[in-house]
């Protein structure tokens, strides 16, 4: 009997240990790796997640982001409000702070009822799965291999990380779709704030996205009811655990959805053509040797969270791309309208015969995408691909309007496109060279080509300033010096003329003798070429590359009159040096650059010259201030229309601006109207606008409406009055610092009075004088 007893002890004793037994032996294998390998030490306190690289603005906001698949930028715990954190534990795991990575209530519960009111993992086997086990296998010898490693996870997890670290790295790492990686960029993109900005509802949303957030989707046109009833669970969970008020939860309830959808993509969003110049920048320094990681290999620019800081103002920004906005659609309009008369043969292009605009198409055909994709990608010959252009086609087109789908041939596209005008604006402190605010275009997704940096266009009248700026620093040349308004030529063989150049006068128009300033106002041509003649090419070539242009420019006399293509940027970064006390310093696009850990791995270091001398720089400005106060920038400072009263109604956007503060600044509008430009200067602001279109046989036919004071002025002038209206942003409206020594005479009447009194200048000649 007893022999009996002691065999059925040992048989229950085994019937109980040996599951128990197995059960252990099994874990044990698991964590040594036995299903499959496990993270070590180092991977758990480290764990690979791909960051997205994010550009912050000089104000601290996110301007954009680089990433591949993973747009994913990590939040700290104290950047998640607490109602976010609630709903998360009240709805996914309401142990979470007692259990130490497996709720084995919540567990044995589910196993019972197979899983049936859900499943037993808590937050931090989510968080296991979602960094090392990845989605269950179909397969069920695999999935509860998968589960038993989440349980090692999970619990080893707990030993190295903080109960509100877990819940951080589970927000950041889950994918809530719509490239909206982690809590930070679904704040974004469902609700467009920050996600301590988060209110109870939107909170609750995002929570109940972690079941599953494809069905459980807030974008738009998706699943708006099951969205709402997901959400309306998790604030009831909410309640049922005193996290919520009975009444608050019942008017949340009633609420609807109050979504902010605001898709994060590389072609959207605020500063695209910026994002993109500086990403193609940061490939460059990635590729710099001396900037790789401790273990030498180079960053990766998608994946590797790097912070960039730029210069560029969030506001600023904001205002540019709206003044662009707001004008360009009135100047489109009224250009449509005006070309309503052009023979369909060659619209919208001007003095080109059809065969002329043929070519020019042709020439378009071969340097487009299409072309070379169906030439290099598809191996199509010449006469297939030209054939292709003249299909009709579904496609989907820009409008001021909003996009259009429609059906046109690829070859009518591009007609379309190219009728379209393209701004270019930078606006920078010439202080200390930050960039501020850049408009490469005005619709990133279709139109790619950035024109404050790589376009390069005609600058007309905005180079004369540069002439004017050698000729008083080597001649000390008052804005009083008078010069007659009569044609002038260079003769043939000076300056390598291969023939006597002799310019003329906007409209043929020739006057009496004119002051510097008065010249520089109205934009004389004659004086500018006399001056030319005086101090030669070369010398104003020399100054151009001294103040930053780029570009290789020819010495010669023509160059006076901005023959020259040059780019905003270095039009814009040249006119500072002369608010900037004749120092030029180099346009800075980044403050600093750190990795994911904040780490600096790069800090700028300013680059600056000095160029001219503080008091031709100042007499420079003194003369640009005159433009706007008695020449082609008047419209910033006038109530009334004048003799283009129909373009002021139409074109001239935003008119009456009423400035009343010292501006000095320069339009410019080449041959033809091809190309409008104005460059405004107040002592720490400079802001340059280029407006166009790609070719230069697209403009208005009348000067009224395609000279730089009505093409390019209006965004100047929307842009500032916004900017003086935010008093935080600190603008100056005060006048240009004097400088201490001035031996130029600025002022007219007492410049007068010498000249009489020292017999230089008769009373009729003064008489004779536009000043």
């Amino acid at each position: 009997m007893e022999q009996k007893y002691k065999l059925y002890s040992f048989l229950l004793w085994l019937f109980f240990l040996t599951p128990i037994s197995l059960i252990a032996f099994v874990f044990y294998y698991a964590s040594i790796g036995g299903f499959g390998d496990m993270p070590d030490l180092e991977v758990l306190e480290n764990p690979k997640t791909n960051l997205a690289s994010e550009v912050i603005s000089s104000d601290g906001k996110t301007l954009g982001k680089y990433y591949f698949n993973d747009n994913r930028t990590p939040v700290t715990f104290d950047e998640l409000p607490s109602h976010l954190v609630d709903a998360l534990i009240a709805t996914e795991d309401i142990r979470f702070y007692s259990h130490s990575g497996i709720d084995f209530k919540r567990t044995f519960g589910a196993a019972l009822k197979f899983g049936q009111d859900g499943g037993g993992s808590t937050i931090t086997q989510q968080l296991a799965k979602q960094l090392f086990t990845g989605e269950g296998s179909r397969d069920i010898i695999e999935r509860i291999s998968q589960k038993i490693k989440e349980y090692i996870i999970a619990v080893r997890l707990e030993r190295h990380y903080t109960k509100n670290e877990i819940i951080t790295q589970y927000l950041n790492i889950y994918d809530f779709n719509n490239n909206a990686d982690g809590i930070r960029s679904a704040a974004r993109i469902y609700f467009g704030k920050e996600p301590i900005d988060l209110d109870i509802n939107e909170s609750a949303i995002l929570v109940g996205m972690l079941k599953n957030s494809s069905l459980y989707n807030p974008r738009p046109h998706r699943n708006p009811v099951g969205v709402k009833n997901r959400r309306n669970v998790v604030l009831s969970q909410m309640k049922k655990y005193n996290y919520l008020e009975e009444v608050i939860v019942d008017s949340i309830q009633l609420q609807p959805l109050n979504l902010n959808y605001t898709p994060e993509s590389h072609r959207e969003g605020l500063a695209t053509y910026f994002r993109e110049f500086l990403r193609a920048h940061m490939k460059t320094w990635i590729n710099d040797e001396n900037n790789r990681k401790p273990d030498g290999s180079k960053y990766n620019l998608n994946t590797d969270g790097l912070k960039i800081y730029t210069t560029i103002n969030y506001s600023m920004q904001e205002m540019a791309e709206n003044a662009v906005t707001i004008h360009m659609p009135r100047l489109q309009k009224e250009f449509f309208e005006q070309n309503e008369t052009l023979d369909d043969s060659i619209a919208p292009f001007r003095e080109l015969t059809s065969g002329a605009v043929d070519t020019l198409l042709l020439v378009s055909m071969r340097r487009s995408e299409r072309w070379r994709k169906m030439k290099y990608d598809l191996k199509k010959d010449n006469e297939e691909i030209e054939e292709s252009f003249f299909v009709p086609k579904e496609m989907t087109v820009f409008s001021w309007g909003g996009e259009i789908d429609t059906i046109m041939t690829p070859l009518d596209s591009m007609k379309y496109y190219k009728s379209f005008f393209r701004p270019g604006m930078m606006s920078m402190d010439p202080t200390n060279g930050y960039i501020k605010a850049w408009v490469g275009g005005m619709n990133y997704r279709h139109f790619q080509y950035d024109m404050v940096k790589k376009g390069k266009r005609q600058i007309g009248s905005t180079f004369k300033p540069f002439v004017y700026a050698a000729a008083i620093d080597q001649l000390k040349l008052s804005p009083c010096d008078t010069f007659p308004d009569s044609q002038f030529c260079i003769e043939k063989n000076k300056f390598g003329n291969v023939e006597q150049w002799c310019p003329k006068n906007s409209g043929d128009k020739y006057g009496r003798t004119r002051t510097l300033k008065n010249a520089l106002a109205n934009s004389v041509n004659t004086v500018t070429a006399r001056l030319m003649d005086r101090i030669g090419p070369r010398t104003v070539v020399k100054l151009a590359k001294d103040l930053g242009i780029e570009q290789r420019i020819l010495p010669v006399p023509s160059i006076a009159l901005g023959t020259p293509d040059l780019s905003v940027y270095e039009m814009v970064a040249a006119y500072s040096t002369f608010a900037n006390k004749g120092v030029y310093t180099q346009p800075v696009f980044i403050e600093k650059i750190e990795d994911k850990n904040g780490t600096t791995l790069y800090e700028n270091k300013p680059i600056t010259r000095d160029v001219l001398s503080e008091e031709a720089a100042y007499v420079t400005v003194n003369l640009l201030e005159g433009v706007t106060k008695a020449g082609s920038g008047t419209r910033l400072r006038t109530t009334g229309a004048d003799e283009f009263n129909r373009a002021y109604q139409n074109v001239v956007t935003g008119y009456p601006y009423e400035f009343t503060n010292p501006i000095a600044g320069k339009t410019g509008t080449t041959q033809n109207q091809s190309d409008g430009w104005f460059i405004g200067m107040v002592p720490n602001l400079v802001t340059g606008v280029w407006v166009g279109a790609e070719d230069r046989a697209i403009h208005f036919e009348d000067i009224a409406y395609g000279q730089g004071a009505s093409m390019a002025l209006p965004i100047w002038g929307v842009y500032m009055k916004s900017v003086y209206q935010d008093s935080t942003l600190m603008i100056s409206k005060d006048s240009f610092e004097k400088p201490k020594r001035l031996s130029i005479e600025l002022d007219c009447n007492k410049f007068i009075i010498d000249s009489i009194g020292s017999g230089k200048t008769t009373d009729q000649e003064i008489l004779d004088i536009d000043f």
